[in-house]
């Protein structure tokens, strides 16, 4: 069956469509039938964190306003033969996305696909209500700041009460806690909200914490999904994340402690 997920959060520029590229990617990977949906109107990322933004022809608004269809306006991941990208429109009408339309085109797409992941919009504007609605589950992404947390529990109230489950009384969306940009030192010296102090506050399961490193800003200016750097810590981080969605037990929780240097390090200064 399939299940539309949605990756969101309170805040803008906390690596939530850095987690829905490199989340969508990883399903794909494991040979699950994927698509990733654009809904941030007006400002489109997603393709070029994808590297496809020179393949847009069409966008999601062209097929809700039926001008063409939907196999038109998707466009195949360059990485993953499972992975296909619905991007946005650049119009500056974010109500373009009605809740009919969008409604038309996840029934078509759970014909054929394993997972749809939506790509929100921060906040609580209407882009963002959009995708959220239909949601089966949500990512709801932070980083390790006051305000980017209290927003987020503010997505988890709508999500309780506006969703389409909420409002036909069905199970409630299932809901993951993503910690992003999260650097161990820092919380040490008391700069950054620890990943215990994230949890008491948002009391939704942890599946994942996402390292602070150069290499998701790399893996964005070369149109790559963080999840495909070989041997870098925010990719490993990224595969825990779609092992623990998939239902892989026993893996461990990595990059939430100083990584202490052991004693040749130590000697050689290396860090």
């Amino acid at each position: 069956m399939s299940k539309v997920i949605v990756v969101t959060s309170g805040k803008g520029g906390v690596g939530k469509t850095t987690t829905s590229a490199s989340f969508s990617s990883g399903l794909a990977l494991r040979g699950n039938k994927t698509v990733v949906i654009d809904f941030d109107v007006g400002l489109r990322n997603l393709d070029l964190i994808m590297g496809c933004e020179r393949r847009v022809v069409y966008d999601i608004i062209n097929v809700i306003n039926g001008e063409v269809s939907l196999k038109q306006a998707l466009i195949k991941d360059k990485n993953c033969d499972n992975l296909f990208i619905l991007p946005a429109s650049q119009t500056r009408d974010k109500d373009a996305l009605n809740l009919e339309g969008v409604e038309r085109i996840l029934n078509e797409l759970k014909e054929t696909f394993d997972y749809i992941v939506c790509d929100s919009p921060a906040g609580i504007e209407s882009g963002a209500f959009t995708a959220m609605y239909f949601a089966d589950e949500a990512l709801v992404v932070t980083n390790p700041e006051v305000s980017s947390v209290r927003d987020s529990d503010r997505i988890l109230g709508i999500l309780a009460a506006k969703s389409k489950r909420a409002v036909d009384g069905l199970d409630p969306v299932k809901e993951h806690l993503l910690v992003t940009r999260y650097d161990p030192k820092r919380v040490e010296a008391g700069e950054m909200l620890s990943v215990t102090d994230i949890q008491e506050i948002l009391r939704i399961p942890l599946i994942g914490v996402i390292p602070e490193s150069e290499s998701v800003l790399q893996a964005s200016n070369s149109g790559t999904p963080a999840i495909h750097l070989d041997k870098s810590d925010v990719a490993e981080a990224y595969r825990d994340v779609v092992g623990r969605f998939m239902g892989e037990e026993g893996l461990p929780m990595r990059f939430v402690t100083v990584e202490k240097k052991g004693f040749f390090k130590r000697l050689l200064g290396g860090r």
